[in-house]
């Protein structure tokens, strides 16, 4: 394949700038009508295997791309490290070349970070000692031996055309996790997934110990850093040196009594040189703590909330990943559910059901910082649906994000298919400017009543979702990826379950309805006739005699019904694993009745042809107030 695009060569010497202007254009006819779906994304090379695609821009306005990649599965021999360039924002990509060959010991997981003067680093396992197994600690054995051995870097001084012969190794202070390993710490499982970061003078690299192999892979996993006081300066990379942190000898764990797993941290500089750190857990929630002195001590580590003390954060066993932008705002990968590990490891050696699923889609929310007692810490926004695929099965994870012109890119991987995508402006500025929004959506609205509402309305025309292709000779379905949002504001005198508050209905129950539900929810049925789908908001989201404000949207991409009531996305809280609820790709659009009755309730209301975005729905909320 060509390193350049087809463009820059019939062109010739084209800038960056330039040929990152064609990566942001519309996609070509044909694919997928919709900027989200996993399908519009640009193909990034590997070698079946591909994981944590993550880019730096060098000093000559390429993207240095690195990949673990191998022939077999995750963690197969023959797993080693790639790097390759690409001249248009990720839509094509120079050959790959070997940082690590594929016949050498499993060279895995590996970070880059690029110096003012141009070289760059990549730190990477490096099973040097061929270990062939690891034990567990039930006493079994894995053959899967990328997660363990010595943490290396080679660099290179040509913005990564070539890689430097030899390689060099980080010495890691010990921990108890690993002198009491089953090894006594002789063998040291690790790995890293975190991003390097450089504050002040200072280098600083994540890394991941693990203290012990069983249930769910990795049982036991904690957080700890490398931080090397001369890595931005010293040209002789022999004379670098790293100091393990934080000091002692434990890492970032879960909060106070938590599980045992914490890991793939993901670090970022405040404005102040205080440092945030996020990370996956198995217990439903995403952890984080603050460091004010460079990685040496923590905070408590906390379940992540949206704001200090507030509500938490749901997330499964997941890369989740918190980036800084230019702009000085932060965005944050996440996938927006409960997921947790559920039972250990049986007398019969089969395990639980693991959290590592439900992966689809990515979901992406901004942060600010703000000044409290304690500090600047960050409170998040109400998230978006970042990426999806339509089978719910497929997994999209570990991402890098990357800001070119003002614009916003992510990679990402299905651990066998590696993509760029580029970020629609729409969506990131929305999240950007969700706090200070006030302004009620326009586009696509097709009702807009206010009070005093009448007790019967002309149903609008909503969308059809799918149709018929009678331009196919089969005349099969097409999928429109269409959408609508319900948007109003209600005042309830009773919670009382199954009271109608909008019903479209006809005689054979095609239609649209939205009732109460059960424990102060709501509730949304859609019926076309042939097939019927429904989802509840969140319960205990109603009070009576309170004035709410409730966003319904049906988005007809990744085919899931959200509810924002008073500015907040349901996520299911304590109750139930996900707030958000997939309705049925058949659905064909809720026509029912040619009227649409309204209860008393109902102080104003406004129906879109389109779903509206989470944070538009919080611009419609704010606009209530």
């Amino acid at each position: 394949m060509s390193s350049l695009h087809p463009f820059a060569l019939a062109c010739g010497l084209v800038t960056a700038l330039h040929i990152c202007s064609l990566a942001a254009a519309p996609a070509s006819p044909g694919t997928v009508p919709d900027a989200r779906h996993l399908s519009n994304g640009w193909l990034i090379p590997s070698n079946h295997y591909a994981d944590q695609p993550y880019i730096v821009k060098t000093d000559d306005h390429a993207w240095l791309c690195v990949i673990t990649t191998g022939s077999g599965n995750e963690g197969a021999p023959g797993q080693h490290v790639v790097s390759m360039r690409s001249t248009d924002c990720g839509k094509t990509w120079s050959e790959p070349v070997d940082i690590e060959p594929a016949k050498g010991p499993e060279a895995s997981y590996a970070v880059l970070l690029k110096t003012a003067y141009g070289r760059i680093y990549c730190f990477y396992n490096h099973n040097t000692d061929r270990v062939a197994e690891v034990k567990r600690e039930d006493g079994g054995a894995y053959k899967r031996v990328d997660s363990l051995g010595h943490y290396v870097f080679k660099y290179s001084d040509d913005n990564g055309l070539s890689w430097s012969a030899q390689r060099y190794e980080i010495p890691m202070r010990a921990f108890d996790c690993d002198r009491t390993n089953v090894y006594n710490g002789t063998l040291k499982f690790f790995w890293n997934v975190g991003k390097p970061l450089i504050l002040g003078d200072t280098a600083i690299l994540v890394m991941h110990k693990v203290g012990a192999m069983g249930a769910g892979f990795f049982a036991q996993s904690e957080g700890a850093f490398l931080a090397s006081q001369n890595l931005l300066t010293e040209r002789d990379p022999s004379k670098i040196t790293f100091e393990t942190l934080p000091e002692g000898t434990v890492g970032l764990r879960t909060p106070p009594g938590g599980g045992r797993v914490s890991e793939e941290q993901s670090i970022v500089s405040l404005s102040d040189g205080s440092l945030y750190c996020v990370y996956r857990t198995i217990d439903g929630w995403p952890t984080c703590a603050y460091s004010r002195d460079g990685a040496r001590t923590w905070t408590t580590p906390a379940y992540k909330t949206y704001t200090p003390n507030g509500r938490r954060v749901k997330h499964p066993r997941a890369a989740n990943f918190a980036w800084k932008c230019s702009n000085g705002y932060y965005l944050y990968w996440f996938h927006n559910h409960g997921g947790r590990f559920v039972g250990e490891l049986g007398a019969n050696g089969k395990e639980g059901r693991s959290p590592y699923d439900d992966r689809n889609p990515a979901w992406l929310m901004a942060g600010r910082e703000i000044d409290t007692p304690n500090g600047k810490m960050i409170e998040w926004s109400q998230p978006e649906i970042l990426l999806y695929d339509d089978d719910p099965y497929i997994r999209m994870s570990y991402p890098d994000l990357v800001e070119e012109n003002g614009a916003f890119y992510v990679t990402e991987t299905q651990k066998t298919i590696g993509r760029t995508h580029h970020i629609p402006a729409p969506l990131v500025n929305g999240l950007f400017h969700q706090w200070d929004n006030p302004r009620a959506a326009t586009n696509g609205l097709i009702l807009n009543l206010s009070a005093p509402l009448p007790e019967h309305v002309a149903m609008p025309k909503l969308p059809r979702l799918n149709q018929r292709d009678l331009k196919a000779e089969d005349q099969r379905g097409i999928d429109l990826r269409a959408g609508f949002s319900i948007d109003f504001t209600l005042q309830l005198t009773s919670l009382a379950p199954h009271q109608p508050l909008l019903d479209s209905r006809d005689a054979t129950g095609k239609g649209l309805l939205v009732t109460t539900a059960e424990q102060g929810a709501l509730r949304i049925v859609l019926n076309d006739g042939r097939t019927e789908s429904s989802w509840s908001g969140d319960p205990r989201t109603l009070t009576v005699g309170k004035r709410h404000h409730v966003t319904i949207t049906v988005d007809g991409g990744p085919k899931i019904i959200t509810f924002v009531v008073d500015g907040i996305l349901c996520d299911g809280g304590d109750d139930r694993q996900f707030g958000w609820g997939r309705f049925s790709p058949n659905l064909r659009t809720p026509d029912g009745a040619a009227m649409l009755s309204i209860a008393p309730a109902i102080q104003s209301l406004r129906f879109y042809n389109r779903a509206l975005r989470t944070s538009e729905a919080v611009g419609n909320y704010k606009a209530s107030l």
